[in-house]
């Protein structure tokens, strides 16, 4: 059972990082096309955020999962560290994506400006996500 919740966590943290990198090309098309065409961009880049904030809700749980039914305790330092990282993430991820996203269509946008951020956005997530990933499979002891 627990190399089964190892598994679904590896899926899951694979598929919370692994469709930002699909966002980069995908915004940089986006600059570029008409307006009957950007509405389809636009779709690629919600259903991707939300793949990884699905793959992100799976990471969690199966992450408690494997802190229950694991060797390590709540207050060892790398998971303490990792959930402060995930708590940041997520704030990170509803603010930065989902309000530059918002603001897109409205009229007194700069889209340029707005893709730009959303690109600067994705960058600092997958970093955010690297550094997670980094605390559990090291799982230094901090402190």
């Amino acid at each position: 059972m627990y190399g089964t919740i190892v598994f679904v966590h590896v899926v899951s943290a694979v598929l919370s990082i692994g469709p930002l990198f699909l966002l980069m090309p995908t915004i940089k098309r986006l600059r570029n096309v008409d307006v009957s065409t950007e509405s389809a961009y636009l779709s690629v880049i919600h259903v991707i955020i939300r793949i990884v904030m699905h793959s992100g809700h799976m990471l969690v749980i199966s992450g408690v999962l494997l802190i229950l039914t694991g060797p390590w305790p709540w207050y060892a330092s790398w998971v303490i560290a990792t959930l402060a990282v995930l708590l940041l993430s997520g704030v990170f991820l509803s603010t930065g994506f989902t309000k530059v996203l918002r603001k897109y269509h409205l009229p007194e946008s700069n889209k340029g400006d707005l893709l730009t951020i959303l690109n600067r956005t994705s960058w600092i997530y997958i970093g955010l996500m690297l550094i997670m990933l980094w605390l559990m499979v090291q799982k230094p002891m901090l402190w």
